[in-house]
């Protein structure tokens, strides 16, 4: 698996986990320097990466830096042992952010900083009563988008928010919103599952975040991708950088199309993925999206190990 193209993922928020990243800490020297530089940016990250309590690092503000620096820190470990670098990167969500970092582009510091920015401000953007979440299965997007449609035509707020997988859609707005839009889904055959969420990420609703994200995205350096980089927003390689910061602002507001990045990573001649971090979320997506394509996560010395075998 080093030696051929790969992609490698970066999940997003639900897959923190208490303890995440500290085995690879104390096994690797280039992951233990990646988590230092994250600690030094945001003194107390790794204490609470490392003991919790689980119920903090679950906040949106706390658990998007934890899970950039446990991505950036495995990805260091995998690097570490002679293997090539990714051939293309892509992060689901705040993970995209991990992938700028893997792909050369953004200083691992200056990334636990902007995405640390970027929760406080989408948890500002709507008090937690009054957004809502729920993942939508077993029917496909297009049902999905339709009963969206028809629930906004009653001047209800709800979009989609994540294009997870062909059969895994999620929905996000206000709670009456995503409420009747479970509820037209579940009569067509739908499972609606309500999702443990403080906001309501990836709808319009978040725009008060993108205003705030904009200028602290303006005010960082980056450099060029050293790495093909797949884009929420496009589901398409980004040409520049400059691109790029932009459609991080977009992406807040946008849906995560992860199914079509999946998709295009494929037709670009991927068909071995390796996700970084914490959990195997990603993994699983693209057991459930391309077949026959080869997944497996790093999150600790053992499945290191594993994944390079």
């Amino acid at each position: 698996m080093t030696r051929a193209p790969y992609a490698a993922l970066f999940p997003g928020q639900g897959s923190q986990a208490v303890g995440m990243a500290q085995a690879l800490y104390e096994a690797s020297p280039a992951a233990k320097a990646a988590l230092d530089v994250a600690e030094a940016a945001l003194p107390g990250l790794l204490e609470l990466m490392w003991s919790g309590p689980a119920e903090e690092l679950q906040k949106t503000a706390n658990q998007q830096p934890a899970l950039v620096a446990a991505g950036a820190a495995a990805y260091a470990a995998w690097l570490e042992t002679g293997a090539a670098p990714a051939t293309y990167v892509a992060g689901h969500s705040l993970g995209e952010f991990t992938a700028l970092v893997a792909a050369g582009a953004l200083d691992l510091g200056d990334a636990v900083r902007l995405v640390r920015a970027r929760g406080e401000a989408m948890q500002r953007a709507v008090p937690e009563s009054e957004g809502a979440m729920a993942a939508i299965l077993k029917v496909d997007a297009a049902a999905v988008v339709a009963a969206v449609e028809a629930v906004r035509a009653e001047g209800l707020v709800v979009d989609v928010a994540n294009y997870n997988a062909p059969q895994q859609t999620v929905v996000s707005g206000r709670p009456d919103g995503v409420a009747a839009a479970s509820a037209r889904l579940k009569e067509a055959g739908a499972r609606a599952i309500p999702l443990k969420v403080s906001a309501p990420f990836h709808c319009r609703l978040m725009a008060p975040a993108a205003a705030d994200l904009q200028p602290r995205l303006a005010a960082v350096a980056l450099r060029p991708l050293q790495a093909g980089l797949v884009a929420n927003v496009t589901a398409d390689l980004v040409a520049d950088v400059e691109l790029e910061r932009r459609l991080l602002v977009e992406q807040v507001t946008a849906p995560v199309r992860w199914t079509d990045s999946l998709r295009r990573l494929a037709d670009l001649g991927v068909a071995r993925f390796v996700e970084f971090g914490s959990g195997q979320v990603l993994t699983g997506l693209v057991g459930r999206t391309l077949e026959g394509a080869a997944a497996v996560a790093v999150v600790d010395p053992a499945s290191l190990k594993e994944a390079l075998a």
